[in-house]
């Protein structure tokens, strides 16, 4: 499939924490639970350092990280779910602040590729009978900005966010369209 992969569906998110819990995947949850939180990209996800996620041995609530294709800062937020699945993760593992929070089996100096990382995504979205061709890495950063704008209809709070410059992206990004334009007036009286 060519285009914009899919977001997740509120059901669909919770069907990959139970498969990752049930299949004992302690990194693959973290990993999965710092996407969704986060809403960055895929290379910036992997680039991850445990310091940007914890601080006096405690979860961060808020992190902030370097967006890679736009040099820019964007903030985000952990959730309490997110924050144990990274703790028990790290426990786990051991490990430096300055280490990656997800390291490379072949140089554990090293973060894990953006293509392993797809890989991942991929078997996590087929276990819960998706097609990995409407499913993708993007997915994940799209997951939660899309609840929030259907939640909120607020597209300034999704495009900080994402951490896009223009309000315009943000409306191709999410595919926003006259029928949601119509809807939220609908649903708006003065």
């Amino acid at each position: 499939m060519q285009g914009a992969k899919r977001a997740l569906k509120p059901q669909q998110d919770w069907a990959i924490r139970f498969w990752l819990d049930r299949e004992h995947r302690l990194r693959d949850r973290a990993m999965f639970d710092l996407a969704i939180d986060s809403k960055l990209r895929g290379c910036n996800v992997v680039k991850v350092k445990i310091g940007d996620l914890v601080s006096g041995g405690r979860g961060r609530s808020r992190a902030i990280v370097v967006q890679q294709k736009t040099a820019r800062p964007v903030q985000f937020e952990l959730l309490e779910p997110a924050r144990g699945s990274l703790l028990a993760w790290f426990e786990c593992r051991g490990g430096a602040l300055d280490d990656y929070a997800f390291r490379s089996r072949i140089d554990h100096g090293d973060h894990i590729s953006t293509q392993q990382y797809a890989r991942l995504v991929d078997e996590w979205v087929t276990a819960i009978g998706l097609r990995r061709e409407d499913y993708g890495a993007h997915s994940l950063r799209r997951t939660k900005a899309s609840i929030i704008y259907k939640q909120t209809g607020n597209l300034r709070a999704v495009q900080i966010l994402l951490g896009h410059t223009k309000i315009e992206g943000t409306v191709r990004y999410l595919g926003v369209d006259i029928e949601d334009a119509l809807a939220l007036a609908e649903g708006t009286e003065v």
